[in-house]
């Protein structure tokens, strides 16, 4: 079997050339992303994990795009005495509570998502597809400048249990993890991903891994049992679609609420209208700045907090809409831890996933080398309260990964980390692509803005009349000294089928990579 022509983009250079081998092996795009997945769990361990959930929107070609939902559930039944407690994570300039515990943990659905994908979509035989995850496991890989960050970040949590501090502990200072440049390995979870790939996901969700969480967390806290784990299902949903001239969106629909907070806006700008403007200029500034905070008010008015099926209803409503475009078009013209990955090949094939661990409960279970999720103990996805969760329930979420599909043959895979920073990041790349004609790396790269809960965060590099006009109608703003993962990570992958081009970008702000395979080179 041939190489295959396509490209992938990820948060990890590690996580993108498993991509790109598996396109090596005459593979298709998503043995290319779910050969990506498994490695991110490696090379990405504060943001990936088997012990997590996502959601990959798929397009075969010449069939619809489907939206396959793997997140976390929450469990069946909640006890009263859970292991369950606060850390703060040092930001740098800012800190934030995250809880962890055995008590913070929700039934996983990576494992489950993998491996249905794979039944309906991929090519290649599943130990080829995770033996890059097992080689960098056993073998080993450098830690970059960004994990570096992140292990900073999330210390507290990392250093929870004796277990994980000794996994991803720094060989050159005893009280840090590890460091940048620092070897770092995990053989046991190399030997996790060689028993699933031999045994199948049973192994965890009905065998010898799911007794294991279960006796775990009877034991010490926890809620989940195996009851959990043997019903949990992979939800296949029809995407969120939404026209845009000869462009059609696709996202991650109801129950989750990113991607219906970007149809949402884009619904307005198709008539607010970018086109006139030049980006970075005040009017760009002020009316995007706009329809994020319009976007955030109607979140609110829509209820979605409450039920995203109906809102998703409601908000997309056209006379709904209608009282939102009429606040733009009638003023003077003067919102955790995720990765994302993209592939798309020269068959016609795109996908795109977003994953999430939280930022783990703390503790690694056994010697699966896997540390579960803490989404019981995230507030952007309890937004009643801790501990009031309602049971056996999917749980809703930020992650948007999004398909831009053109009757003129060019299709964009593109989707983003960074929590409730997900909706504007991806939000900005398409508007960058849809009205100011940006080419796939200038979409990416190009400065970003995020509004919420009153404040206007800004990248340098938009105009001084823009920014000094901010006073005027964003009083309260804050203008950073230079790109942050902040503003997300839009890692983004381009074909044209007429053509034959690839593009690819990683973006830089989350440590991004992208790879393109061509066999003509």
């Amino acid at each position: 079997m041939g190489e295959t022509t396509g490209a992938i983009a990820a948060g990890h250079t590690e996580t993108a050339r498993a991509g790109a081998r598996m396109f090596e092996e005459g593979g298709n795009a998503f043995d290319a992303i779910l050969a990506a997945a498994c490695a991110s769990c490696v090379s990405e361990p504060v943001l990936s994990s088997l012990g997590g959930g996502g959601f990959l929107l798929a397009h075969q070609a010449d069939h619809d795009p489907i939206l396959y939902d793997f997140f976390t559930q929450t469990p069946k039944q909640r006890r009263t005495d859970s292991q369950f407690y606060p850390i703060t994570a040092d930001f740098g300039t800012v800190t934030q509570d995250f809880h962890i515990g055995r008590g913070s943990i929700a039934t996983p659905g990576v494992i489950k998502g993998v491996f249905e994908a794979y039944a309906d979509l991929a090519s290649l035989p599943m130990d080829v597809i995770m033996t890059p995850a097992i080689e960098l496991a056993r073998d080993g890989l450098r830690v970059n400048a960004m994990q570096a960050s992140l292990f900073d970040i999330v210390e507290a949590i990392y250093t929870a249990s004796p277990e994980s501090r000794r996994l991803y502990q720094s060989q050159r200072f005893s009280d840090k993890l590890l460091r940048d440049g620092e070897w770092q390995t995990n053989t046991d979870v190399a030997q996790t991903f060689q028993a699933l790939a031999a045994e199948g996901s049973d192994l965890f969700y009905k065998g010898e891994i799911a007794d294991l969480i279960a006796t775990d967390c009877l034991e010490k806290g926890g809620h989940l049992t195996t009851n959990d784990l043997a019903s949990y299902r992979v939800e296949k949903r029809k995407p969120l679609r939404v026209d845009y001239g000869r462009s059609h969106f696709y996202t991650n629909p109801a129950p989750s609420t990113g991607g219906l907070l970007i149809a949402f806006a884009l619904e307005l700008i198709k008539q607010a209208g970018f086109r006139n403007l030049a980006f970075g200029s005040k009017d760009h500034v002020e009316r995007l700045s706009q329809i994020m905070a319009l976007t955030n008010m109607a979140r609110i008015d829509a209820a979605l907090i409450d039920g995203a099926e109906q809102a998703q209803l409601k908000m997309l409503d056209q006379n709904y809409l209608q009282t939102y475009r009429a606040q733009i078009m009638n003023r003077p013209k003067a919102l955790r831890g995720t990765t994302h990955i993209s592939a798309i090949d020269n068959n016609g094939n795109a996908a795109s996933m977003t994953l999430s661990n939280g930022e783990g409960c703390g503790f690694i279970l056994g010697k699966t080398g896997i540390m579960l999720n803490n989404m019981l103990g995230e507030e952007d996805i309890n937004p009643h309260g801790f501990n009031q969760w309602p049971e056996d329930t999917r749980m809703c979420s930020m992650m948007s990964p999004t398909l831009l599909l053109r009757d003129d043959g060019i299709n964009v895979a593109l989707g983003s980390g960074g929590s409730n920073r997900i909706r504007t990041a991806v939000l900005q790349v398409l508007v960058n692509l849809l009205e100011f004609d940006m080419n796939l790396e200038q979409a990416v790269n190009a400065p970003r803005m995020h509004y919420e809960r009153g404040l206007l965060n800004l990248e340098p590099g938009f105009s001084a009349d823009a920014l000094r006009a901010l006073k005027d109608h964003v009083p309260d703003h804050k203008i950073w000294d230079k790109q942050n993962l902040f503003f997300g990570g839009v890692h983004s992958v381009r074909s044209n089928i007429h053509t034959g081009r690839f593009d690819g970008v990683g973006d830089q702000r989350r440590g991004g990579a992208a790879i393109i395979v061509d066999e003509s080179l």
